[in-house]
């Protein structure tokens, strides 16, 4: 039976995580943690969120000894801010935890990265190189083998999913890069009251044009250059990203479906549609990431959608776990 906490368990990513947790017939849920500095020091997670009454009511503790939480674990979940889990996730895997880190601070082993786009000066190199990028679909064999494991972000997962088969079967013209068009649910942004965020002053918006943080990630991850535009909807929950690219000469809808096919025809939580293209509504409080896709001459449209929550972090954490101590990949999710 693993051990396992949550960090940074008030906000609705550790609120899913605990869900996720709880029900798992492998994991103990010992304990969740917050900011020593937090306003929900000492509350029980389920007086913030009321699904959770009766399922897990454990307090939410202020972490102000790192070696106290870890004694006795071996899962630690890290659903904090990328300068926290900067600073966290070190002395975790000193005290011999394994670590699913859900923000992104390793996700890309590029120092200057995190001083262009995050705003800090990472230093931890050697964990940079050693993290194990958490896109579960695509990274399963490192995974089984990590110490540390960057969850993959939520706008990237769509994004990668969507495109990886196509990269990998060489199906793109290169000359065209792709273009990610992007919304995400306000609770992308977090719990925390924003005037930016507030639901009634979000209409429908683009926000971080050429600056999105995501769009190096994406990037990196896929080794091509991409056109990444993230918009802000007026819903609670769940990303939407549709996708156009240019095929390369020749390739058909047929050489297209093969490598969705090849890619996902045994990866349970990816759903391809033979016909159409998935709605929220479809993803919503799931763990799928669904994809459809038209082929018109040489252009291309994929459509992903996932609930940001889940796919996009929680139940992708999760995944990951499963992967990493071998049982049945979906164990809990579905």
């Amino acid at each position: 039976m693993l051990k396992t906490i949550i960090v940074g368990a008030s906000g609705y990513t550790g609120a899913e995580l605990a869900s996720y947790l709880r029900r798992h017939p492998n994991v103990q849920l010992e304990s969740l943690w917050v900011s020593a500095q937090s306003a929900d020091a000492g509350k029980k997670i389920s007086d913030l969120h009321a699904q959770l009454k009766g399922l897990v009511d454990l307090p939410l503790n202020p972490l102000d000894d790192v070696a106290k939480a870890a004694k006795g674990i071996d899962v630690v979940f890290l659903a904090t801010a990328h300068e926290v889990s900067h600073d966290l996730a070190p002395q975790f895997l000193a005290a011999g935890c394994a670590v699913f880190d859900l923000s992104g601070a390793f996700r890309v082993n590029r120092p200057d990265f995190y001083t262009q786009y995050y705003g800090f000066t990472h230093q931890h190199q050697g964990l940079l190189a050693e993290a194990v990028y958490g896109l579960a679909e695509w990274q399963a064999e490192k995974i089984k083998q990590a110490r540390l494991v960057a969850v993959a972000g939520c706008y990237p997962t769509a994004s990668q999913l969507a495109l990886k088969p196509l990269v990998e079967a060489n199906l793109l013209d290169e000359q065209q890069w792709p273009v990610i068009n992007a919304v995400s649910g306000v609770s992308g942004a977090g719990r925390k009251a924003s005037m930016t965020t507030s639901f009634c002053e979000v209409t429908l918006q683009p926000y971080g044009v050429f600056t999105h943080r995501h769009q190096p990630e994406i990037a990196a991850h896929l080794g091509i250059p991409v056109i990444f535009t993230p918009h802000l909807g007026s819903f609670p929950r769940g990303i939407l990203a549709t996708i156009t690219c240019r095929l390369r000469p020749g390739v058909g809808e047929d050489e297209v479906r093969s490598a969705f096919y090849s890619a996902y025809h045994n990866k349970p939580l990816v759903r391809v549609y033979e016909k159409g293209f998935p709605a929220l509504k479809s993803v919503i409080c799931q763990p799928f990431c669904d994809i459809g896709l038209a082929v018109d001459g040489q252009h291309l449209i994929v459509v992903a959608a996932e609930d940001n929550l889940l796919k996009g972090a929680a139940a992708q954490a999760v995944q990951c776990m499963n992967l990493r101590f071998g049982f049945d990949e979906t164990q809990s999710l579905i």
